[in-house]
């Protein structure tokens, strides 16, 4: 469950489609929200693909509210052989980018590491709709899937684990925990990064042995011409890092 905050506002809109919307902010300045800022085609040349990791639906952009990452919510699999990008009707609050914008916001409300959310934004017609995020990009940062391809071994393997530890103890249960969603910046500081489906849980065993399997899968996918047996050794140390770390209760 995640927290209220009395200082979120919505702004609801109509598009030239007919299709109903709202955008979701801080109230401090959201009314001056376009609803054209989560439509990559209304950036023109300004919005650049950002080309590592997801399904092609992330742009960086810059606009009044700074530099940030633009993210389309879009299917995979065989979901995506129906619809690209539409999703069944339930309500606002449980629109894909309200969901995640008000997990990140409680995230960082208990000062862990992941990035500011600006704004987000649903547009229903009928019982489906599409939605789109704004959350504030994060400077010089590397994925571990680009920090492992470089560096190997050398890797933050030890860094990452504990990174984990740490949300996995505030209850985040990350629904898509891999190896582009795993950041460091040139300091070293670690990030995590794309809540969607994600929620807060209490901790228990069973969700965040299916978070380490799901990272360390992402690892093995990954791993170019190294081989298995290296890349295992590498989750062995992120995962006793975790461990350690999981034991200070903290």
């Amino acid at each position: 469950m995640v927290r209220f905050d009395a200082n979120e506002d919505l702004v609801p809109f109509e598009d030239a489609a007919g299709g109903r919307g709202a955008i979701l902010g801080d109230s401090g300045w959201i009314r001056e929200a376009e609803p054209g800022w989560f439509d990559p085609a209304w950036w023109g040349e300004r919005a650049r693909p950002v080309d590592s990791g997801g399904r092609g639906g992330a742009w960086f952009v810059r606009g009044p509210f700074g530099d940030a990452v633009l993210r389309l919510y879009l299917r995979g699999g065989l979901a995506a052989q129906l619809s690209r990008d539409r999703y069944w009707w339930r309500s606002a609050a449980a629109t894909r980018s309200f969901a995640e914008f008000r997990l990140t916001r409680d995230l960082r409300l208990q000062s862990l590491p992941a990035p500011e959310p600006i704004a987000a934004r649903y547009v229903r017609r009928g019982p489906t709709y599409r939605a789109a995020i704004l959350v504030r990009r994060i400077d010089g940062v590397r994925s571990l899937a680009d920090r492992m391809a470089v560096a190997g071994a050398d890797a933050p393997w030890e860094e990452t684990g504990r990174l984990v530890a740490k949300f996995h103890r505030a209850g985040l249960d990350h629904a898509d925990l891999n190896a582009h969603n795993v950041l460091f910046d040139a300091t070293g500081q670690g990030w995590l990064i794309d809540f969607d489906r994600g929620r807060i849980r209490v901790p228990e065993t069973r969700w965040r042995a299916r978070n380490l399997a799901r990272l360390e899968r992402s690892l093995l996918k990954l791993r170019g011409e190294r081989t298995e047996t290296d890349v295992r050794a590498d989750f062995a140390r992120l995962r006793a890092a975790y461990d350690a770390r999981w034991a200070t209760g903290v």
